[in-house]
C-alpha cells in the first residue's frame, strides 16, 4: 500500500553557506537510506531557515518481503563419513536452523550445503524513526553544536519535529525531541506552534502563516521583484547567483526593496562599495546607466503593511560599513604604496617572505620578458616596477579588512598615486586567470606579471616538497598551470617549461631534486586543459623517457594528431602504422635511418622510398597536413609488408629496410608516438 509521507525538521535558523554545501549531498543521502531499508521512491526536499522537510507523495507503508540465501562449505567438507563436520553444523548455526533442515545447491562449480528463507517485510512507521536518524546524522556542515544537556552535536539545535504517514503521527525521536503533529509558521504571523490536522493542512497551514517553503519558489518571486523594481524606477540590479542562493536560504517570506546611501561614499571604488554591501549585509548592487548608484537591493524576511522602517534599519547598518571603508582608503592613500613591511610577512617557510617572493618573481619575470621582448611596448624597468608593487596592497588596511580585493585596490592606489596606466593594469591581473571561465591578463605585459606570479609559486613549492596529492591543493597550482598555460597560447609565449625550470635553478633550494615532479605535473595538467583522448597527449608530450614541454609546440602537435585521430581513415591507418613502431621497438628514435636505394631490390620497396622521400621533403603549411601525408602512405606500407621480407637473412638488407619503414616513422614520431594511442 501507498501513501503519502511528510518529514519535517524545524531548526532554529540554519547558516545559509554550510547548507548550500552540503544541498547536492542531502537527497542522496536519504535516497541511500531508502535503498539500504528496501523501501526506495521518488520524494522531493525543500528548506527554509527553519526546517528541513521530505516530501514523499507515495510511499510504501511495508517493505516487500525478501528471500535471503546462504552458501556453505563444500559436500566434500560438509560430510565425513555420512556424518556433518563441525563446519556444516557451524553453518546450520549461523542459519538458525538443525542440520537436517539445509539443502544443496550448485556454486562455483561445486556443491555446496545451502538455506534459504523468506524474511516478510516490516511495516514502514517502525523503521522510519531510525531511518530519519541515520539521515539526520549523516548530514555534514561542517560545524555543529550541542544545546541543552544532549551530548550529539546538529548545526543547530532543533525544536521540533513532525512525521506523518497518511494521516498518523509516526513516533519518532530525534535529538529528544519527540514527533508532534505541529508546525510553526512565520514568527511574524504566528509566534507559537499550530496544530496539523492533515498532510494537506500542513501545507495550507505554511502558505497561511506566510512560509514559502519551496526554494524554487522563493527564487522565482525574488527575481520577479527585482524585474518590477528595475521597470518602475529605471535602475539594474546586479544579481550575483551565489548570493542570491545564500538569500533564497535565509528568507521564507521574500521582498526585495530599495535603499539608498550617502552619495559622498561614491568616491570609493566601485568593488570596495559591491563587497562591503554583499559580505557584510548580504544587499544586492544597483547601477543606473551602467554606473553604481547610491543605492542598493536588500531582500526582507520581514511581514509588515509599511516596510519604509525596515528600509531605514538597512541604510543605517551600511553606514558605519561603507564609512569605514572610506576611513581605510583615505589612511591608504597617504601612506601610498609600499613594500615595506612585507620583509615580515612569510610567504612560506622554505620560501622565505613576501619581500623573497618579489625578488623572485623579477627574475622569473625577465626570462619571460626575453621570450617576447621584440613583442614588448615598454621596458624592463616598468616590468620591475610592476611587480615591485604588485603585492604592496597586501599592507593595506583595506586589503586586511576584504582579502578578496588584493590586486584591485593595488590598482586603484597605483592610479590614484600617478603611476603609469600600464603598471597599474598589471598589478590588477596579477592574478588572472582565477578559475576555468575567468578573463585572461589584458595586455602582455600583465600577463607576464601574471605567468611570473604563477610559475614562482608552482616551482617554488615543489621545490621544498610542497606537492599537490589527490583533491588536496591548497596552493592552487593545478590553477597555476592551466594559467601557464592558457596564458602562453593566448599570447603565444615560448613557454618551455623544462627549459625554463633549468634557467630559474638558482632561485630556488637545491636540496630536492624537483624538475621531475613539476614536468610529471604539468603533463597531468595537460589532460584537464583539452578535453581530448588522453592517450593522445601522453603520444605527443611523452617520447620514450624525454618529456617535450614546449606549450606552443605542444598544442600545435596535439591539435594536429586529435584532428587526424577524428577522421574516419585514422583507424586503418592506425593499425599500418602500429605494425611499423613493432618492427622498430628496439630502435631509438633519436638515431638517422640512412636508407641505401641500391638495397632496395623490390619493386614494393623502392615505390615506398621514392614516395616517403617525397613527403619528408615536401614543405607542409601546417602539421595536419604532414600527418596527413604521412598517413597516406599506409596503402604503399601494406603492399611492402605483404610482398618484402623485413627481416630478411642478408643483414644489410634487413638493416636497410628496417631503416625505410624508421624513416617514415620518424618523420611522425616527431609529432607524436602514435603507438601510445588507444583508440
Amino acid at each position: 500500500m501507498l501513501k503519502p509521507l511528510l518529514i519535517e525538521i524545524g531548526v532554529e535558523e540554519l547558516p545559509a553557506v554550510p547548507l548550500l554545501k552540503e544541498l547536492n549531498e542531502i537527497e542522496k543521502k536519504w535516497a541511500a537510506v531508502l535503498e539500504k531499508n528496501g523501501l526506495l521512491g521518488e520524494f522531493e526536499f525543500y528548506y527554509t531557515p527553519r526546517r528541513l522537510v521530505l516530501w514523499h507523495n507515495e510511499f510504501l507503508t511495508r517493505q516487500e518481503e525478501r528471500v535471503e540465501e546462504f552458501y556453505g562449505a563444500p559436500l566434500e567438507m560438509a560430510l565425513k563419513d555420512g556424518l556433518p563436520t563441525p563446519a556444516a553444523l557451524g553453518f546450520a548455526k549461523k542459519c538458525g536452523v538443525e542440520f537436517d533442515q539445509l539443502s544443496h545447491a550448485q556454486k562455483g562449480g561445486k556443491e555446496v550445503l545451502y538455506y534459504s528463507r523468506t524474511v516478510p517485510g516490516r511495516e514502514s512507521h517502525e523503521l522510519l524513526g531510525e531511518m530519519i536518524n541515520q539521515w539526520i546524522k549523516s548530514l555534514n556542515f561542517g560545524k555543529s553544536m550541542r544545546w541543552g544537556s544532549s551530548s550529539e552535536s546538529f548545526i543547530r539545535p532543533i525544536r521540533w519535529v513532525n512525521v506523518m504517514l497518511g494521516e498518523n503521527v509516526v513516533d519518532v525521536e530525534l535529538f529528544g525531541v519527540a514527533s508532534k503533529a505541529a508546525t510553526y509558521v512565520h514568527r511574524i504571523s504566528h509566534f507559537e506552534a499550530k496544530t496539523v490536522n492533515s498532510i494537506h493542512h500542513y501545507f495550507d497551514l505554511l502558505k497561511e502563516g506566510s512560509v514559502t517553503l519551496f526554494p524554487q519558489e522563493r527564487r522565482d518571486h525574488i527575481l520577479a521583484s527585482f524585474a518590477k523594481l528595475e521597470k518602475e524606477q529605471g535602475i539594474s540590479i546586479e544579481i550575483d547567483e551565489d548570493l542570491l542562493d545564500e538569500v533564497v536560504a535565509i528568507t521564507e517570506h521574500p521582498t526585495p526593496l530599495i535603499g539608498s546611501f550617502d552619495e559622498s561614499f561614491l568616491q570609493l571604488p566601485p568593488e570596495v562599495i559591491i563587497t562591503s554591501m554583499k559580505e557584510h549585509q548580504r544587499y544586492f548592487p544597483v547601477f543606473k546607466d551602467g554606473k553604481l548608484i547610491n543605492a542598493f537591493c536588500v531582500v526582507s524576511n520581514a511581514l509588515c503593511d509599511d516596510y519604509s522602517k525596515v528600509i531605514e534599519g538597512n541604510e543605517r547598518v551600511l553606514r558605519p560599513r561603507l564609512s569605514d571603508a572610506l576611513f581605510f582608503y583615505n589612511n591608504d592613500l597617504k601612506k601610498r604604496l609600499t613594500t615595506s613591511g612585507l620583509e615580515k610577512v612569510v610567504f612560506m617557510k622554505g620560501l622565505g617572505t613576501l619581500s623573497e617572493k618579489i625578488s623572485r618573481e623579477k627574475g622569473v619575470a625577465h626570462v619571460l620578458f626575453d621570450l617576447v621582448s621584440l613583442r614588448m611596448t615598454c621596458d624592463k624597468s616598468t616590468l620591475d616596477r610592476a611587480i615591485d608593487l604588485a603585492k604592496a596592497d597586501l599592507m593595506s588596511e583595506m586589503v586586511y579588512e576584504f582579502t578578496e580585493l588584493q590586486g584591485l585596490m593595488g590598482y586603484y592606489y597605483a592610479l590614484a598615486l600617478g603611476e603609469k596606466s600600464e603598471v597599474a593594469l598589471a598589478i590588477k591581473e596579477q592574478y588572472l586567470p582565477t578559475g576555468e571561465e575567468s578573463e585572461l591578463p589584458s595586455t602582455l605585459l600583465s600577463a607576464i606579471v601574471a605567468m611570473a606570479n604563477k610559475l614562482d609559486t608552482l616551482i617554488g613549492m615543489f621545490s621544498i616538497g610542497e606537492i599537490p596529492t589527490g583533491s588536496r591543493d591548497p596552493f592552487a597550482l593545478r590553477r597555476a598551470v592551466n594559467g601557464l598555460i592558457k596564458i602562453a597560447l593566448a599570447y603565444q609565449i615560448p613557454l618551455n617549461f623544462s627549459t625554463i625550470i633549468d634557467a630559474l635553478k638558482p632561485l630556488y633550494p637545491s636540496e630536492n631534486e624537483y624538475k621531475k615532479n613539476v614536468e610529471a605535473f604539468i603533463v597531468e595538467r595537460l589532460m584537464g586543459v583539452y578535453p581530448i583522448n588522453p592517450s593522445i597527449i601522453h603520444a605527443v608530450v611523452s617520447k620514450d623517457s624525454h618529456v617535450e614541454l614546449d606549450i606552443l609546440a605542444l598544442d600545435r602537435k596535439i591539435t594536429a594528431v586529435n584532428s587526424i585521430a577524428l577522421s574516419d581513415s585514422f583507424i586503418e591507418a592506425f593499425s599500418t602504422f602500429k605494425r611499423v613502431s613493432n618492427i622498430l621497438k628496439d630502435e631509438t628514435m633519436t638515431k638517422v635511418f640512412t636508407v641505401d636505394p641500391s638495397l632496395l631490390h623490390e619493386e614494393a620497396e623502392r615505390l615506398l622510398f621514392e614516395a616517403a622521400s617525397l613527403v619528408i621533403q615536401n614543405q607542409h603549411t601546417t602539421l595536419e597536413e604532414r600527418l596527413d601525408a604521412l598517413f597516406g602512405l599506409k596503402d604503399l606500407l601494406n603492399t611492402f609488408f605483404d610482398n618484402v621480407m623485413v627481416n630478411a637473412e642478408d643483414l644489410k638488407v634487413r638493416a636497410n629496410r628496417k631503416a625505410l619503414v624508421g624513416m617514415i616513422y620518424q618523420e611522425i614520431y616527431t609529432i607524436a608516438d602514435i603507438k601510445n594511442i588507444t583508440l
